[in-house]
């Protein structure tokens, strides 16, 4: 099992910046991909960034060149860099995690940070 607490939210003005952090523990050894997605009221989940263990990097052209994803592995954790913040970039950001094993790949997911961006 891995847990994932997302932290970070909070209210903005638009063109602002946030830093949202996800700590992940428990079986996390198997790790090979973190990610951020999120839902706005009325929308479905959609994907911001992810990143795997190697450090390579995918964006949403929405957010794509405002928005930076990382991870520091040594302290399990991951980041999302939000900059120049929009009113539409305002939703529910939800940590992911895919963990493979012999088994196969298992997603998990955090319970998500509120980011509300004002204009």
């Amino acid at each position: 099992q891995v847990q994932l607490v997302e932290s970070g939210g909070g209210l903005v003005q638009a063109g602002g910046s946030l830093r949202l952090s996800c700590a992940a523990s428990g079986s996390i050894s198997s790790i090979n991909s973190m990610g951020w997605y999120r839902q706005a009221p009325g929308k479905q989940r959609e994907l911001v960034a992810t990143i795997t263990t190697g450090g390579s990097t995918n964006y949403a052209d929405s957010v794509r060149g405002r928005f930076t994803i990382s991870r520091d592995n040594a302290k399990s954790t991951g980041y999302l860099q939000m900059n120049s913040l929009k009113p539409e970039d305002t939703a529910v950001y939800y940590c992911n995690a895919i963990r493979t094993t012999y088994l196969g790949s298992r997603g998990y997911w955090g319970q998500g940070t509120q980011v509300t961006v004002s204009s």
